[in-house]
């Protein structure tokens, strides 16, 4: 410290003040983004200190309440108390670290997961102090718990699956064997992972697999072989694989997946074929139905793979087709709200009804409601119900669809026609996860999973001022687009066998193959309304068919060009201020807080990183929402 004269400068202590105050600063916003609380407890007296972020952690107001460890004790979870009792006196007594997860319960019946660390600090006089760090981690448990539950999930299945199934990572190495598989081939998981699968094949047939799987994993294509593979009782039995590529819900190729089957005794069928004296003809006669069971055993294959994976309608294996799948299994086990997007006749509904099945609601009910079919005038009866007399005509109560959910899953199909009060209206269920039936004025809880779905532009929309902006976020957590037919050309051979199958077994017609030239104007053509016309062009088909080999009437299907997708719009200035109002309003009310339960990601509906860079695009000033 300096001194002029007599007198002491003072800029020294000023200056220390000021980087006191940075570094406090510096730390609580730290914790903040962290979510990472501090505390302080004299053993001797008991005295306890909170840092801001503990008491928001806690959700206690400190302006109201002081901490003790009595408060502590209230909110810890009475099945975690007397573990962590015992772990603190042991700390205690032993004068050492100690470290646990548990949970606390808020004042509003919250369960919340935590992680708290406490270090001891014995000073000179002996007198133990510990200071220590709460950690909120329940987004992570809660991860933790969904991957552990699809795990288990698709193990059972794969295990219950009347056929092998096999995965192999990225790295070409299998990496899962179910059950059937293991019991197939008498040896344990350990020994067939990786390359050791191989031991059991054929030598004769080794490279031959190689030959086949090398060139289809490199270009991601579907493939389908035959090999022997040894029993456990040493014989050798002839299989029948199949193979598609996997990938993440980010899009990102992660292996392959796929099942076989003991085809022993047909190749033995097609041995004793071969060795027989009958006439060419009759020969070449059998050899065609071989041919045709074949096929028809592919395929059946193909929907056993479906069934297995609770796809059951969804018929495909193009890379367009399983990255939907997989975001759909992704999805499915949480409570998320689902905005499914893409052209009429793409089997929205079918994700839809995908999604529901593969939920915790499955047991529930599904309810469908086509926004675009039902008057405006009506639809906010059609979804929420009315009270007698609430209208003209309104003679009784009705349930509306919401209530008819409960539990469940609602399907809101065209949401984009929505008229705008019962876009409001259904907002608040959203929100709030309660309704009011129209004339009445009782709130009625909601326990439902909304899945919505629109062929529209809602940007656009939002744009033309017919959608609402906080709609949109909240219904668009996690958005599934499902491809047009034309990404997905590879999967219409398929298709057409499928439909084939369905409606011929509804005719009694036996068809058992389909013209080479009608195969390839269906690949050809552009399917302007998809899925949904290539069902009604094979139905129209079947109908008229009076041989066994399916063919088409060319004159049948449109020719008129397919428009080219419009770019999307940049947004205008109008809308850009109406969303830069509505991030500034719920920073205010959270008193500049993005993050967390209480942040203003949360109010708003949308992810946190989704937040923070409209905040840097807009270019809006967080800090100067925080409390002083």
């Amino acid at each position: 410290m300096k001194f002029v004269g007599n007198t002491m400068d003072a800029t020294e202590p000023k200056r220390a003040e000021e980087d006191v105050r940075r570094s406090e600063a510096f730390l609580a916003e730290g914790e903040r983004l962290s979510q990472t609380g501090t505390w302080g407890l004299n053993v001797a007296s008991g005295d306890v200190l909170w840092s801001q972020e503990h008491f928001c952690i806690f959700d206690v107001d400190p302006r109201e309440t002081k901490p003790s460890l009595q408060l502590f004790w209230q909110m810890v979870h009475p099945e975690d108390r007397v573990r962590l009792q015992q772990l603190l006196e042991e700390a205690v007594q032993e004068r050492k670290d100690f470290a646990s997860d548990f949970r606390i319960i808020l004042s509003n019946g919250t369960t919340r997961h935590v992680h708290g660390a406490g270090h001891a600090v014995v000073d000179s006089s002996g007198s133990l102090d510990f200071i220590g760090t709460t950690m909120d981690i329940t987004e992570r448990k809660q991860a933790e718990e969904h991957l552990r539950e699809s795990e288990l999930r698709f193990r059972t299945l794969a295990d219950t699956a009347p056929v092998m199934i096999w995965m192999t990572g990225a790295d070409k190495l299998c990496c899962f064997l179910n059950k059937p598989w293991l019991d197939f081939t008498g040896r344990s998981m350990e020994q067939e992972l990786g390359t050791g699968w191989t031991e059991g094949v054929h030598p004769e047939d080794l490279q031959r697999i190689f030959d086949v799987y090398l060139p289809a994993f490199e270009a991601r294509r579907p493939f389908s072989m035959e090999y022997r593979l040894k029993r456990a009782n040493g014989e050798y039995r002839w299989i029948m694989e199949s193979g598609v590529a996997r990938y993440t819900p980010q899009g990102a190729f992660s292996g392959y997946i796929g099942s076989c089957i003991d085809i022993t005794e047909r190749k033995r069928s097609e041995d004793e074929l071969r060795r027989s004296e009958v006439a060419l003809q009759n020969a070449y006669d059998e050899i065609k139905i071989l041919k045709d069971q074949l096929y028809r055993e592919n395929l059946a294959l193909r929907e056993e793979i479906d069934q297995a994976s609770m796809f059951e309608e969804i018929v495909g294996t193009s890379s367009a087709l399983q990255r939907v799948l997989c975001r759909v299994a992704r999805v499915a086990p949480t409570d998320s709200t689902v905005l499914i997007t893409g052209e009429t006749g793409t089997g929205k509904e079918l994700v839809a009804r995908a999604i529901h099945k593969h939920s915790q609601r499955a047991e529930r009910a599904f309810v469908s409601v086509n926004c675009a079919a039902t008057p405006s005038s009506l639809i906010a009866s059609e979804l929420f119900g009315h009270e007698k007399g609430a209208f003209t005509g309104a003679a009784q109560r009705r349930l509306g669809r919401f209530e008819l959910a409960e539990g469940g899953t609602l399907f809101l199909d065209e949401v984009g026609e929505l008229p705008a009060e019962t876009q409001l209206a259904l907002l608040r269920v959203l929100q709030e996860r309660e309704f009011e039936r129209v004339g009445g004025n009782q709130s009625i809880s909601a326990d439902v999973r909304v899945i919505a779905a629109t062929n529209q532009d809602l940007q656009k929309a939002i744009v033309a001022g017919t959608f609402r902006m906080d709609l949109f976020y909240r219904l668009n957590v996690f958005p599934i687009e499902v491809p047009s037919l034309r990404e997905r050309s590879d999967d219409i051979p398929m298709l057409v066998a499928y439909f084939i199958a369905r409606y011929a077994g509804k005719t009694g017609k036996r068809i058992r193959s389909i013209e080479k030239a009608t195969l390839e104007l269906f690949q050809s053509y552009r399917w302007p309304g998809n899925i949904r016309e290539l069902q009604n062009v094979v139905e129209r088909s079947v109908i008229l068919c009076d041989q066994d080999t399916l063919s088409v009437d060319e004159s049948w299907l449109l020719r008129q060009s397919m428009p080219h997708p419009i770019s999307p719009e940049p947004l205008t200035e109008s809308l850009l201020n109406q969303e830069r109002e509505m991030i500034e309003r719920a920073l205010v009310e959270c008193k500049g807080r993005v993050a967390g339960p209480r942040g203003a990601a949360t109010r708003l509906g949308i992810p946190q990183s989704t937040l923070a860079n409209k905040i840097k695009t807009l270019r809006i000033n967080k800090n100067r929402f925080k409390p002083c």
